[in-house]
């Protein structure tokens, strides 16, 4: 992965949500705390865990003795109601105002009102076509939401980016066949050994240097605005 810059040329661009377009963790965190201290579940374990799953499959791994979907349906009846505090990723806005809305989605591990809300309370547009929880049978980092995504743009996976802050989510990319950008302090070093073609701090770091109807070019500048 180089740290002097990098172009990327692809037909569409697919997004996960938390962390990439919407700043939601703290939100996220001060739910999943509250659950795990009811469900005598250490709190920074189920934070970690948290990140690129959907709830159902976090539930899974932290605390497989519990119904995982009653578990799962108290965090998200949560997650439903509660928009406290979520804001755009820096340059989100620019980016997504940049792309026509056919080269571009949302594959989230989040349920779809969850989804919904937090792109209103951030003040994004909603894609054309936005891959949630309900859509999968295997979430992050199977990569079934990532080639669903792709075949309702119509591009192969190959001419895709993926825009991921999570291992799992680029371990999905990975195995989709997908190019994977990173953002964010968590995947500076390299998500644990996935592949990564380009890192950035945040979206302000990339340029859609050429967009057409078909086609984006993106100019990644690692360490700062371009």
């Amino acid at each position: 992965m180089a740290n002097d810059g990098t172009t990327l040329d692809c037909d569409a661009i697919l997004f996960d949500l938390d962390g990439v377009l919407v700043d939601s963790h703290p939100l996220i965190e001060r739910i999943l705390r509250a659950w795990a201290a009811e469900r005598g579940v250490d709190p920074d374990v189920a934070v970690a865990a948290s990140y690129g799953r959907r709830d159902i499959d976090l539930v899974r791994v932290v605390a497989p003795t519990l119904d995982a979907e009653v578990e799962a349906a108290w965090i998200v009846e949560r997650e439903e109601r509660d928009f406290t505090g979520i804001v755009p990723i820096p340059g989100a806005a620019g980016l997504l105002a940049a792309l026509p809305s056919a080269r571009w989605a949302i594959v989230t591990s989040g349920t779809r009102r969850v989804a919904r809300g937090r792109l209103r309370a951030a003040e994004l547009p909603e894609p054309v076509y936005m891959i949630t929880a309900e859509d999968v049978t295997e979430g992050k980092p199977a990569p079934e939401g990532y080639l669903r995504a792709a075949d309702l743009l119509g591009v192969a996976p190959h001419r895709c980016v993926v825009v991921e802050d999570a291992e799992s989510g680029v371990r999905a990319a990975e195995a989709a066949g997908m190019r994977c950008l990173g953002i964010g302090a968590a995947l500076a070093d390299g998500a644990g050994g996935a592949a990564l073609d380009a890192w950035a701090t945040d979206l302000r770091s990339i340029d859609p240097e050429q967009v057409t109807a078909e086609h984006v070019r993106l100019n990644i500048h690692p360490n700062g605005s371009n």
